[in-house]
């Protein structure tokens, strides 16, 4: 018995280190300076499910059931990678601008029709919004980083006053509280939703030759003073009009947030994501997964949380914004970690069209879409600011 209790130790000894190897991605469809075979695979099933009219609208009443803003949100995200596609595969530009064109046209004729909170979660009608008249930061938002991103892989004249129009609303909104932040929902600021309006306000200014670099400084500058959690050094997720926090730093916020800030302070995004790494990510035996919450803070679970992996802490909407954090700056031995975990645990379908996961939705793939082919648009912000 001794002996094979021994055995068994040793056999566990020298195979589990090598399990993650079963499930490593290839060298093809790690990502770099062109579209890896995975990206193409992704970023085909997402344009799959626009063309088909019976399959997007499955998937987007998939998502509204539970929650209406994955529907806008995989929109958001599914624009930013095809025109990260467009500018890494330049044979693919005209076939990603139709489907960027066709998403942002939908998307605001629908803002038209129904009204912001056709995007919002049900909550959002049920107290009043501090500022008059109401107006979602987080529709705004992401409507003007769509349009940014857009205009960055061609100029098309029409968008370029809804553009200014969206950078303006969001200003004017961000400047009515102290902490220079607007809601998403009533009196409720969201760490996420304000970095992507930086973002979309630094992409107007390279676009338009216009400056609000002082507005965008003096953004950090606050967040540095007031919105930050004293035990990690990491941004907060929520708070009110006036900056008092709801909730301490999430996952499913922070990586997003140090990746929309490197192009409006790449020092403080670099803090952030370096801070969020040692604060959220875990790697075990060639795998890595990243927390919802630092050990020194936990949150209630809501549902951009998700899951929560019992016992080890692991969060399918963090691990999945850590993937995108980690190609953003250049971590490749998290950024191997997660895709072994995510090809491990998120069960990859393989169909004509591409490729699914099926533990994930039209929102998780959309992220990692862009994930996979982040780069270029950022860079060329950059670029344009060095």
């Amino acid at each position: 018995m001794a002996i094979a209790a021994g055995s068994l130790a040793v056999g566990a000894a020298v195979w589990l280190p090598c399990v993650h190897l079963l499930f490593a991605p290839s060298a093809d469809e790690l990502p770099g300076s062109g579209v890896s075979s995975l990206a193409r695979a992704v970023c085909e099933r997402q344009l799959g499910v626009w063309h088909d009219p019976q399959l997007r609208a499955r998937e987007l009443e998939r998502m509204r059931s539970a929650n209406a803003e994955w529907d806008f949100m995989a929109r958001t995200f599914l624009v930013l990678a095809l025109g990260n596609l467009a500018e890494r595969d330049p044979s693919q530009r005209e076939r990603c601008v139709e489907a960027m064109d066709a998403i942002l046209d939908e998307t605001v004729r629908l803002e038209a029709e129904h009204g912001h909170s056709f995007f919002l979660l049900p909550y959002a009608e049920h107290s009043p919004w501090v500022v008059q008249p109401p107006r979602s930061l987080f529709v705004d938002g992401e409507i003007a980083l769509m349009l940014g991103a857009r205009c960055l892989v061609a100029n098309r004249e029409d968008y370029r006053p809804r553009l200014r129009a969206r950078v303006s609303t969001l200003i004017e909104r961000m400047q009515q509280g102290p902490v220079l932040s607007g809601e998403s929902y009533p009196d409720e600021c969201w760490t996420f939703c304000n970095s992507v309006a930086l973002a979309a306000i630094r992409i107007a200014d390279v676009l338009d030759g216009s400056d609000h670099s002082v507005f965008l400084a003096r953004w950090v500058e606050v967040a540095r003073a007031k919105l930050v959690h004293p035990a990690t050094g990491l941004l907060v997720s929520s708070y009110d009009l006036e900056g008092v926090p709801s909730d301490g730093p999430e996952g499913s916020t922070i990586w997003l947030v140090a990746h929309c800030l490197r192009i409006v302070d790449p020092e403080f995004a670099r803090d952030q994501f370096e801070r969020a790494r040692r604060e959220l990510c875990v790697q075990p035996l060639g795998f890595a997964y990243a927390r919802e919450w630092p050990a020194s803070w936990e949150g209630p679970t809501d549902i951009d949380s998700g899951v929560i992996v019992p016992g080890v802490g692991a969060s399918a909407s963090s691990s999945g914004f850590a993937l995108l954090a980690a190609a953003s700056f250049g971590d490749a031995g998290l950024l191997e970690g997660l895709l072994s975990a995510l090809n491990l645990a998120a069960f990859p379908v393989e169909t004509e069209g591409g490729v699914r996961y099926a533990a994930s939705n039209q929102v998780g793939d959309a992220v990692l879409a862009y994930a996979l082919t982040c780069g270029p648009l950022w860079e060329k912000v950059l670029e344009a600011g060095q």
